[in-house]
């Protein structure tokens, strides 16, 4: 028996994986919209598991995967026995019993990491407090949609250096894109990540002012300032408003910049109204290929 397909973090697939789950994708989604619907996935079954709560991720994947014919089984924190002190070992090898595929949305890297090294059918990251790569590869397909390739654009993220900003570094590096980091000092992404695209040849630069971070930008990239869990929100609001997405700031990028944010929204904190319901905007075809993107993934993993 062959070891599963796992969809954890972009730094593990190489870029021609990248490609080939953003082609499915796109294939996937081209035949939806024409009325040609597969279901490669009749009697395949994913159990998903929520440590954290979600909106976007828990809707596109289980319509994702009942699109393509599958069931879904849909577990809170409460009803799972990971909340109640079982190992993710154990739970991934019950559940590689009763399943085709295991999303996970949890705070814990290495839970993702338990359930992957002991489950025997594919694992994916549907979140955790490290990385949001379904996140990434959705944005991706999104500013290709718009714009063609992302090889050899410039990106620039204006923000917390959190989760998703840890993502688009991993992204810049295998798929050929300039990314600029304007984040506050103290909320830099993790020293780990910035060295290890340094050693992969990543076009990573960290830029103290979005302003200069936004020059010439081709997408504009931001994320809440606050998340469940934070201390200090009111200090963590007032260190990021010089990284807020505003009209100002977007005019500095190219005439033609996109901007993401992967939502929910705080509106007027790191975006205004005008920049989130603006003509630049691709949030909202951006949550829609949320769905698209995991097709794409599901369809990696699992055929």
């Amino acid at each position: 028996m062959s070891d599963p397909r796992h969809f954890l973090d972009l730094d593990k697939l190489e870029a021609g994986a990248l490609r080939d789950i953003l082609a499915r994708g796109n294939e996937l989604k081209s035949a939806w919209t024409t009325g040609d619907r597969p279901k490669p996935f009749d009697g395949k079954t994913l159990v998903m598991i929520f440590e954290k709560p979600s909106t976007r991720t828990r809707v596109s994947f289980q319509v994702g995967m009942q699109q393509l014919g599958g069931m879904v089984v849909v577990m809170g924190e409460q009803e799972s026995q990971l909340g109640r002190g079982e190992t993710p070992a154990d739970t991934a090898r019950v559940l590689s019993r009763y399943a085709d595929a295991i999303m996970i949305r949890t705070d814990d890297p290495a839970k993702l990491d338990d359930l992957a090294a002991y489950a025997t059918v594919p694992v994916i990251n549907g979140l955790t407090d490290a990385s949001h790569p379904c996140q990434i590869m959705a944005d991706i397909m999104t500013y290709e949609e718009h714009r063609g390739s992302i090889e050899g654009r410039v990106v620039t993220w204006s923000g917390d250096g959190n989760n998703v900003a840890k993502s688009w570094i991993h992204a810049a590096v295998r798929l050929g894109f300039t990314l600029r980091l304007a984040c506050p000092g103290s909320l830099q992404p993790s020293e780990d990540v910035l060295n290890w695209a340094a050693d992969h040849g990543g076009d990573i630069h960290q830029i103290d002012h979005a302003e200069e971070a936004v020059d010439g930008a081709d997408l504009v990239v931001t994320d809440t300032w606050v998340s469940m869990g934070d201390e200090n929100p009111e200090m963590r609001r007032q260190i990021l408003m010089p990284f807020q997405v505003d009209a100002k700031l977007m005019a500095g990028a190219k005439d033609d910049a996109l901007f993401m944010h992967c939502l929910p929204a705080h509106r007027g904190e790191e975006v205004t109204d005008e920049v989130m319901d603006g003509p630049r905007s691709v949030v909202w075809d951006e949550a829609e290929n949320r769905l698209h993107a995991q097709k794409g993934i599901l369809s990696w993993c699992l055929e």
